[in-house]
């Protein structure tokens, strides 16, 4: 069929279905709103920290053995090192040692970046690094398959030289780790959005508990009042919950609504800066300042810090999230001299987290620790 005829004699179809067009009027376009989109890769990073105490004892394993660190988790993906003492190729006869990062759950073509670094102990700052990151790569980030997939260097250390250099100190080496798994999001522009502002929930219980507004309990504590609310209290804490309505008979229920008075609960165990603090979080839901949580640490045990009591009330009054807070807080703190009284802290107040990390420590400066002690 030539041009000429196709489409037949049918009418013309309109320019918009639905609209009208006076007669002799041009049709008008409709515009759509711009929109545009943005592909973006990045990479997710994380770093691990793996120390080996008693390197000595672990040579001798055999050849294609390895001590594999405690898994961590980079970019949704779990990660492990892996210390080949006495290295993972046959053909080398022991003598290198192998260190590797291995893919540890599972994943199909997970690209990365790595970077391992084995500490230089003399001070000096002398680290062997072997890293991908702030460098090109002629084929791009590494992919590993599967689970089980390894990034690194079976020839990382000749032993020799290894155990007669500043990276081996007191029979112990520490390796560092870093991946970079590579993402790609979509950032695209809509039309019409409403930007919705962060939750003001605690701005505004914070405000309840400052202009005391509606208090219907008082807490007296080493001889200061604290005005609260009962039901905000039961809300956050079964201590009190229990407290305020399980133990409450109903004579007592009703003598509480004909009556006007404000019940006051003395309390004699805790001081008025650390009930401040509980209340604090109970109608904020975050710590006290970092300048209060800190004021009191200088020179005392771990026990007496406004941060170990506060754990100490969190485990007494049944606030998880308050003793989590606080168990991340005194994790920041751990040091030689601490660690003991922190691991003891931690066990007698039921913070598994931060007992966890006390130990962990405490096997990683085994040395230094004992030295302390001892001291």
């Amino acid at each position: 069929m030539d041009d000429d005829d196709a489409g037949g004699g049918g009418d013309a179809s309109p320019p918009h279905a639905g609209a009208v067009v006076e007669p002799g009027a041009a049709p008008r376009d409709v515009a759509a709103s711009p929109t545009s989109s943005r592909s973006v890769t990045e990479t997710v990073n994380g770093s691990h920290r793996f120390v080996i105490q008693g390197y000595s004892l672990a040579k001798g394993m055999g050849v294609g053995k390895h001590i594999a660190s405690e898994t961590f988790t980079v970019g949704g993906y779990q990660w492990a090192i892996y210390f080949y003492p006495d290295g993972k190729n046959p053909e080398d006869n022991s003598a290198y040692v192998s260190v590797f990062i291995a893919l540890a759950s599972e994943g199909t073509d997970v690209r990365a970046l790595f970077e391992l670094t084995l500490q230089d102990q003399s001070g000096k700052g002398k680290h062997k690094v072997h890293s991908h990151f702030d460098r090109s790569l002629e084929s791009g980030p590494y992919t590993l398959k599967y689970r089980g997939s390894m990034w690194g260097y079976k020839r990382f250390f000749r032993r020799t030289a290894l155990e007669t250099s500043d990276f081996l100190k007191d029979d112990c080496l520490k390796i560092n780790c870093t991946v970079g798994v590579v993402i790609s999001t979509m950032d695209y522009s809509r039309p019409h959005s409403i930007e919705v502002p962060e939750s003001d929930i605690g701005y505004h219980f914070g405000t309840l508990l400052d202009t005391e507004e509606g208090a219907d309990v008082i807490f007296s504590v080493a001889g200061e009042k604290f005005h609260a609310h009962k039901l905000v209290l039961a809300a956050r804490s079964s201590f009190f919950r229990s407290e305020f309505f399980d133990s409450e008979s109903d004579e007592e229920k009703n003598e509480a609504d004909i009556s006007n008075e404000i019940k006051e609960i003395v309390i004699d165990d805790m001081e008025a800066k650390v009930f401040k603090a509980v209340l604090h979080f109970m109608y904020r839901d975050n710590l006290v300042s970092d300048d209060e949580l800190s004021a009191s640490s200088s020179g005392c045990s771990i026990f007496d810090t406004l941060a170990g009591k506060l754990l100490a009330a969190a485990d007494k009054y049944e606030l998880q999230r308050l003793r989590v807070l606080c168990e991340s807080y005194l994790c920041k703190q751990i040091s030689v001299n601490s660690v003991a009284t922190t691991l003891a802290l931690a066990d007698q107040h039921h913070a598994t987290e931060l007992k966890s990390v006390c130990l962990k420590f405490a096997a990683e400066n085994l040395s230094d620790a004992l030295m302390y002690l001892q001291l």
